[in-house]
C-alpha cells in the first residue's frame, strides 16, 4: 500500500487538519474519508486546489 494512503487511514483527524491548515478553503465535505475511496478524495482535494494529484501525494507523505 502506498504511504500516502497509510497516513490517511492512519490519523485521518490530525491529517485532516493539517490540510485544512494549508488548504483553508477546503470544506469538510471536501475532506471526507472513506476507507477505499482514496482516489476520489484525491480528485476533489485536485479540484480545490488546483494541484496534481502526484504533488498532493507526495505532501501527504511528508505531514
Amino acid at each position: 500500500m502506498e504511504s500516502w494512503k497509510l497516513k490517511l487511514k492512519g490519523n485521518w483527524n490530525e491529517t485532516k487538519g493539517k490540510i485544512k491548515q494549508k488548504y483553508a478553503d477546503l470544506t469538510d465535505d471536501d475532506l471526507l474519508y472513506t476507507e477505499g475511496k482514496d482516489d476520489e478524495l484525491l480528485g476533489r482535494l485536485q479540484k480545490k486546489t488546483g494541484e496534481t494529484k502526484e504533488k498532493l501525494k507526495e505532501w501527504i507523505e511528508k505531514l
